[in-house]
């Protein structure tokens, strides 16, 4: 179990349970075409399918169980600006594995900010949940997204074909994986 003292902060960023207050931006970003094109989901593209995923996100503040995810919203230290959002899902406890994901806001890309949100998702998957493994899957064109894991010293481990059918095409999925000393070894 692990229950983080939010906010979260590393050098740049502040990683913050989601609010209702949120909704706008929720909705801004995750209403793209672009930032939700090797998502599950479409681009929220009215109020109830934002305020649906508010509802959702605004609960996933801890990993109590396997199963149980934490979604946290990722903003600068030093503005307040809204970059996007990080998870760890526990996967599995017997195995003590996760996985991380994020979306970011494509005004703020490039800049490294996801690859430092989400290294602060993997040091709280392997130091805080003590995970012994966590995997990063995505869309197998989402080239941006494999350089963030590749950054973040993951491996890539498997290029799975046609594996999903989403939004109405078979896709590749692609996964990436890292050990816990693997982690331990690089810091």
């Amino acid at each position: 179990m692990f229950v983080p003292d939010l906010p979260l902060r590393t050098e740049r960023l502040l990683l913050r349970a989601f609010t209702a207050e949120d909704l706008a931006v929720v909705r801004d970003y995750r209403g793209r075409p672009e930032v939700t094109r090797y998502l599950y989901h479409g681009p929220y593209d009215d109020d109830a399918a934002a305020r649906a995923a508010i509802d959702r996100l605004v609960r996933r503040t801890a990993l109590r169980a396997p199963g149980d995810v934490l979604n946290l919203a990722v903003t600068l230290v030093d503005t307040g600006d809204f970059l996007g959002d990080v998870l760890l899902s526990w996967t599995s406890g017997e195995h003590r594995q996760g996985e991380i994901g994020y979306v970011a806001h494509p005004a703020h890309t490039g800049r490294g900010y996801v690859t430092e949100a989400a290294r602060e998702l993997l040091r709280i998957g392997f130091d805080g949940l003590g995970l012994h493994r966590i995997v990063g899957r995505l869309d197998a064109r989402n080239t941006a997204s494999a350089r963030v894991l590749e950054r973040l010293g993951m491996r890539r481990e498997a290029h799975l074909r046609e594996n999903e059918f989403v939004k109405g095409e078979w896709t590749d999925e692609v996964v990436y994986a890292l050990l816990a000393r693997e982690w331990r070894a690089a810091a």
